[in-house]
Formats: C-alpha cells, structure tokens, sequence
C-alpha cells in the first residue's frame, strides 16, 4: 500500500489530467440543450473505468444514461458498491464566474491554497475521480483490486434522480453488494476528515383550510365568520411546545440517542451554535431546548413551516376574510422514525382540532426514511482508522442536515447502510459560480480511498 501511496503522490499531475478532461464536458442534466454532453460524460467515464479493469455499460434510461462498472475478481472479500453523479448545476449566473465554468485550472484562493477551479469539481466529478484515482492506481501497480466493486454513476442527480430509484430496482436480481460508498460530502473541516453517519428523511405536506364557501368583507362577516388563517395559524402555533419538542403524537418514536462521545467531537472541532447560526444573522437556537443548533440539524427531527398563503397578498390593504388558507410543511426525519406513520399522526392530530365550520384538506409532497449506520458496526471503525492513518487525526461522525434520497434507497432495495465519505469544503461553493475543489482535498482523497479499500478487505461480515 505504501508503494501505492508514494505512484499516487508522483502521478498527482495525471490524475489533475484526468480529472480536466471530465470538468471540460459540460454535463448539465437539467438543461435540454446540454443532453448529448451528458452522454458524452457517461461514456468519457465509461472508457475510463475500462481503461482498468472495469467491466462497464451504459444503461439507458427515459433520461440521462447510467453508467454500471464492476470489477469482481476479488475473491473472499467484501463487495462495495460506490454511487457518484457526473451530472453539474446550471451555471447561471455566467457573468460572475471569475474564471469560465467549463475551463478547469489550478489558482490560488485568498489565502494563498491551491484549489481547483470549474463546475462538478467538488460537485461531484472531483469527489469522483478520489474514489475512482484511487482504483486506476492500485490496478496499475497490482493487477487487482483488495475488494470487488460495484460503480454506478447517475446522470440526473442534480435534476431530480427520477430514474435511479427503478433502475436500482432493476439490478437488485444482479447486484448482491455488502455495503455502500458516496463522495458527495463535506470533511468536518479542512483538516478534519469526516463520515456522514446520519442523513434526515423527510415528510412534505400541505395543509389547506376551508371555512366559508368564498372570501367576505370583514366588516360586515368579521368575529362571525371562522377565519381560515386564524385556525392554520393556530395549527401551526400547536405544533411545538414552550421546549421546542415537535406535539404530533409519537413523533419521537425511533429517535435514537447519539453517544455523548460524538455530540463532544462535534464541539470539539468548532460544529457549536455560532459556528452555525452567527454567519447568517442569528444567535439562539430556535428548537428543542436541550440540544445546540448542530445536534438540532445533524441528530434531532424537526417540523418547519415552508410557506403559507391565504387572502389578499398583493400590493395595498384589502380588507377580506379569505375562504381558505393554505400552508406546507416538512418534517425532517432520524434514525427509525417510520414517515407514513408520521404523515398519519400529523393529519389526524390536525383533523382533530379543526373547529366546527372549518374543513381541512391534505396533500402530499413526498416521504422518506432517515439513513443511519451502525454507529458501533465494524465498517465504521474501519474506515475511521483509515482516514485516521491518512489526516492524523481523530475521525469525525457527523450528521446531515438535508435528506439524501440514494441512501434510502440503497437500504431499502439492497439492504446495505451507506457510508458517506467527503472530502469536499463548506466554501465549495457549490450549485454557486466559482465552484472550487481544494488541490489538497482531491490528492489526500485519493490517498484516502487507497488506505480504506485495502483496510475493507480485512472486515469479516
């Protein structure tokens, strides 16, 4: 392994190479205009991953291809599956990019660091290209991979990912993996490297309340009149207690208890309440009382108000008493919260307070599962000690705040946890102009990746 390390050192420039090649290829998913710059992208990586080894295809899809690759020679070793996306943001707007999206280099940043410039570089052809460098390699120096693997790398990640769930789906009779990868995630902080243990699911409704069978002067109807935004406001106050907890009946049931030990490290590396709240204006976490603002977003559930509409919204005064009054809201999700028992609860507890004139419609916007790894299974210590061994430093688990869809879904049609393994900087600036990947990022990432899939081939299941 070390002889691996010193050819990835020496071979920086290539890998820099190869990375330009594909940061070149505008592949934006959501733009029509750009659809056969996505295929170009997928079969660019398709020649690449063949270029090593790799057993590769592209699967057509109704949108974007998927690009399956698979090495299995590896005998009486575990098999990973890694999941990438070669599809970028839009780059609007064009007029403030310092550099243009599609012509990747290397600059220095404000404070004198290497980074790299250009759309997907840290989102997510550069995160990639760690995992996949890695791989090219440790087959050129050996002829053979420590573990076998499994690559799928989707086109529409950044549109949507409606195809990836059927055709996971598709593959479940084909592909037995042990486990799965994704770099798509950020380090604890630069120095700090960091595995995504925990990602949120999420619950979207909205919530409509009808009163009188059209909108009233409130003159002539006010205090008679039931007021539709009165009794979602209500709703809406009723939600949390004065300790933050979220009121809908067993909400918290299948939270778990995050070990003191991790809540500390996230203090430990600066992950406190000004750390998140201070840069965008506030102080004092909005809550459950007991947890600081980082355990609020990484481990607890949460219920927010997204928007609410009802009765006059446009310029000046009207004085009216609207018929109805509409709001959405989501309910982020942890660990074993069951989200249609959840959506369940929540209409009936709003159901059941709805006075007398009033009626209440429902609609649904989508529910998820929480992802979470066993924060006490073997694969973790593993890769932590990898990552260890690499940064000289202790190994940060932390949480996500956002849902991640593919996680779920790797659960629940293959039954494997997902290890979220970033190397990636909250300055990025991704789905931003001016996205960048720091030099140090992509050369110790591959350096990372090549610790953990030779510390993965020694990990009995």
């Amino acid at each position: 392994m070390q002889t691996i390390l010193s050819v990835v050192d020496q071979g920086l420039p290539q890998s820099l190479d190869k990375l330009f090649e594909i940061l070149r290829i505008p592949s934006v998913s959501a733009d029509p205009a750009y659809v056969h710059e996505c295929r170009n992208a997928a079969n660019w990586f398709k020649n690449y991953l063949e270029s090593f080894n790799f057993t590769t295809k592209i699967c057509e899809t109704e949108g974007h291809p998927i690009v399956l690759a698979q090495e299995l020679s590896a005998t009486n070793a575990p098999h990973i599956l890694f999941y990438g996306h070669y599809d970028v943001q839009p780059v609007d707007p064009i007029e403030l990019w310092k550099i243009p999206p599609f012509e990747p280099c290397l600059r220095k940043d404000s404070e004198g660091r290497e980074i790299i410039h250009g759309r997907g570089s840290s989102d997510d052809k550069g995160q990639i290209l760690t995992f996949l460098e890695a791989c090219r390699r440790i087959y050129q120096q050996t002829g053979q991979f420590p573990v076998r693997i499994t690559v799928i790398l989707e086109g529409e990640e950044e549109s949507g990912g409606e195809h990836l769930p059927g055709f996971l789906a598709e593959q479940k009779a084909n592909l037995h993996p042990d486990m799965a990868f994704i770099c798509d995630t950020d380090m604890a902080t630069p120095d700090v490297p960091a595995i995504t243990a925990m990602v949120r699911g999420l619950v979207g409704e909205e919530v409509t309340i009808y009163a009188a069978n059209r909108d009233l002067h409130s003159g002539l109807y006010g205090n008679a009149a039931r007021n539709p935004i009165q009794v979602l406001a209500e709703i809406i106050t009723s939600l949390r207690d004065d300790q933050g907890r979220v009121t809908v009946p067993d909400f918290y049931e299948g939270v778990p208890e995050i070990p003191v030990d991790i809540r500390t490290k996230w203090q430990e590396i600066g992950k406190t309440n000004d750390n998140l709240l201070t840069p965008i204006g506030l102080k004092e976490p909005a809550g459950e009382k007991q947890f600081n603002a980082i355990e609020q977003t990484w481990c607890r559930p949460s219920c927010e108000i997204n928007g609410i509409s009802g009765g006059y919204e446009g310029a000046g005064f009207k004085t009216v008493i609207p018929a109805k009054a509409t709001a959405k809201i989501s309910f982020r999700l942890v660990g074993k919260q069951d989200p249609i028992k959840i959506r369940k609860n929540f209409r009936d507890f709003v159901s059941n307070i709805i006075p007398k004139d009033s009626t209440v419609e429902f609609e649904s916007h989508g529910a998820s599962r929480a992802g979470m790894v066993s924060l006490d299974g073997p694969v973790l210590e593993t890769v932590c000690n990898a990552l260890k061994d690499e940064w000289n430093c202790e190994t940060a688990i932390v949480g996500s705040g956002g849902a991640i869809p593919v996680v779920n879904d790797l659960q629940k049609i293959f039954g494997i946890e997902s290890f979220l393994v970033g190397f990636a900087n909250v300055d990025d600036c991704i789905h931003s102009p001016n996205e960048k990947y720091n030099l140090r990022s992509f050369h110790k990432g591959i350096r990372s990746w090549v610790r953990i899939l030779y510390a993965l081939q020694e990990v009995k299941l």
